[in-house]
């Protein structure tokens, strides 16, 4: 049966987890964490780029511990730090190797592990597990897992249960295949050994580079994490119930989001959306830069999620929070342009942008203005309104929808009642703002995720036939949005579309340079997604559904992959750029550029 999914008015009670003076959940702050790009190796670069982070505001720092080695060098780390009175919380990211994590956790104050890699080789044999064999599977893996937990609970350290998309074991694999479902019960077995063991110290996240993954797999967490507590309350007793419940706190991140104002809109999503259903205790947004750009948008992603108006309760939701569907809208035709139904989710202006950009059309390319909203007969509706609601519905024709400006809902949670009230033959154009949103600042971030935020939140529910920006003033990159946004939620492709990891201490090239390298051969390439990985730890997974692949195999070598298979080899990183277009040419896929128009 599947569990049901709860609405939160605010933000998920949750308990509280010690992790240094960075406690999370429970009544604490949103906290912004980072991770270092830094050789762990490298006690100096460690060090300086700690204090950089923290400086601008982050309040968790995670360090990559791949070998024992790695990890025996946190201690100088963490005694270089405290020397100089920085004690911000250090978290080792421990992937393949139990030992590695032991001997991190005489030094960190949070310890995160991967269920999909902890002590568990990447098989993928396709055959069925029997129960007897996943028992026996499941206490290998306590045996391994059992020490870290005690190191964990006589230090009193936490520890974060990391399930990445693509990256689970092969017992989980057989079983529930990659998936969000994969990735939740692949979190609930360590949990589940933890809890044996009475340690409670410990935070989940399910991460994924695709945002429509992402999102449905911490739901699905969430509404498990509230069904087992449903169950083991129903026959606990009293003094017991404290120990039992399962409200721990989460930690959210689109993994692998990429740079610039793709990478920020793609993290908007994921990250906003989730916030905005209230779950989410600490963030981190991963993008493909200098670590330190990461912490104004996790910022502003926590200021805009504490700002928020309580949404209006909805039972049952509109749409399947576990499994996108686009809402069956009739299709119809505005402006010439056909919308709703199975077609294309488009972009509407209003008259005065469409003014300002009547001049300049032909060189805007792809990122063209499709309808008019003065001409294309919209039905403005607030959702509240039940006499405006049966006028619609009694409607032989279907209504273009939306909300009026004057409205005081939230956006989310405004469009998501006129979803379960509106018949679904009725396209519906989202706004990211209704008139002057009193929650932005006016700056172009806080802009540009707030509207990421609430059109690809609804979008990647399902909801939506056409899209509005309001909230950026500027005609040109009001448009560019919209259309990013569109991208971003995987509902209308018109570009090159990357997956790229941050870098870290396992990267083997310059994450940034070969990115740049790669998206100015490539970037003409219309519907092509290419994923640029650092090492084989996350790549192979969250590359999962990308067209091509370029991933760090070893130092100054890269491996190239069509979709999930490696297909070529220990490639010099200076051939490999050339190599990866030579080989999206013989797979058809490769077109010239075509000359530029003015």
């Amino acid at each position: 049966m599947q569990p049901r999914f709860r609405s939160y008015p605010l933000r998920r009670p949750t308990r509280e987890v010690k992790s240094g003076g960075s406690a999370i959940g429970g009544e604490n702050p949103i906290r912004i964490q980072s991770m270092l790009t830094s050789d762990t190796m490298d006690t100096d670069g460690c060090v300086k780029e700690t204090l950089g982070l923290v400086e601008v505001g982050c309040e968790i720092v995670r360090i990559t511990a791949p070998t024992v080695k790695d990890a025996r060098n946190l201690e100088n780390i963490r005694a270089a730090l405290n020397a100089v009175g920085c004690h911000v919380p250090l978290v080792a990211d421990i992937h393949f190797k139990p030992e590695a994590a032991l001997e991190a956790a005489r030094w960190v104050e949070k310890v995160r592990i991967n269920p999909g890699n902890f002590a568990d080789s990447k098989k993928f044999h396709v055959r069925e597990y029997t129960d007897s064999e996943y028992t026996a599977e499941i206490g290998r893996i306590r045996e391994r897992f059992a020490p870290l937990v005690e190191i964990c609970k006589s230090r009193g350290i936490a520890m974060r249960i990391g399930t990445n998309h693509g990256s689970l074991s092969d017992r989980i694999m057989n079983r529930h295949g990659d998936t969000p479902l994969g990735m939740v019960e692949s979190a609930l077995e360590f949990a589940r050994l933890a809890r044996e063991m009475d340690y409670h110290d410990f935070v989940f996240s399910m991460k994924s580079s695709n945002p429509k993954v992402m999102i449905q797999a911490y739901r699905l967490l969430v509404a498990r994490l509230d069904a087992l507590q449903d169950e083991e309350l129903a026959t606990a007793k009293i003094e017991q119930r404290d120990a039992i419940f399962w409200n721990y706190p989460i930690h959210l991140g689109v993994t692998e989001a990429g740079d610039s104002e793709d990478g920020r809109i793609k993290s908007a999503i994921g990250i906003g959306s989730l916030l905005a259903d209230g779950i989410g205790d600490t963030i981190r947004v991963s993008l493909t830069e200098d670590s330190v750009h990461e912490i104004p948008v996790a910022r502003a992603l926590a200021d805009l999620a504490f700002q928020r108006k309580e949404a209006p309760a909805l039972d049952p939701w509109p749409f399947d929070p576990f499994t996108y569907k686009r809402r069956e809208s009739v299709g119809i035709t505005r402006n010439g342009i056909a919308l709703g139904g199975s077609e294309l989710v488009r972009v509407v202006v209003k008259q005065t942008t469409y003014d300002q950009l009547a001049h300049k059309l032909p060189s805007l390319g792809d990122y063209q203005p499709e309808i008019t909203y003065e001409m294309a007969d919209i039905v403005e509706i607030d959702p509240r309104d039940s006499t405006a609601l049966a006028t619609a519905n009694a409607s032989q024709k279907p209504v273009f929808a939306t909300i009026p400006d004057d409205c005081d809902l939230p956006v989310i949670g405004a469009y998501r009642l006129l979803a379960s009230r509106l018949d679904a033959r009725h396209p519906i154009l989202l706004k990211d703002v209704f008139g002057t949103d009193s929650n932005l600042t006016g700056d172009f971030l806080s802009t540009l995720l707030n509207a990421a935020t609430n059109i690809g939140s609804l979008l990647c529910d399902g909801i939506g036939d056409a899209v509005l920006i309001q909230g950026e003033k500027a005609p040109g990159q009001s448009l560019r949005i919209a259309y990013n946004i569109l991208q971003a939620a995987g509902v209308r492709i018109f570009k090159t579309d990357y997956v790229a990891c941050p870098s870290c201490g396992r990267t083997l090239f310059n994450l940034q340079e070969t990115t740049a390298r790669i998206k100015a051969a490539t970037s003409h390439l219309k519907g092509v997604k290419i994923a640029i990985m650092g090492c084989i730890v996350n790549g192979p997974g969250e590359m999962a559904d990308a067209d091509f692949g370029y991933v760090g195999g070893a130092p100054g070598k890269i491996n190239l992959y069509v979709g999930k298979t490696p297909v070529k080899f220990n490639i010099p990183q200076e051939e490999a750029v050339e190599r990866l277009v030579d080989l999206i040419r013989e797979h058809g896929r490769w077109f010239d550029p075509q000359p530029a128009t003015l």
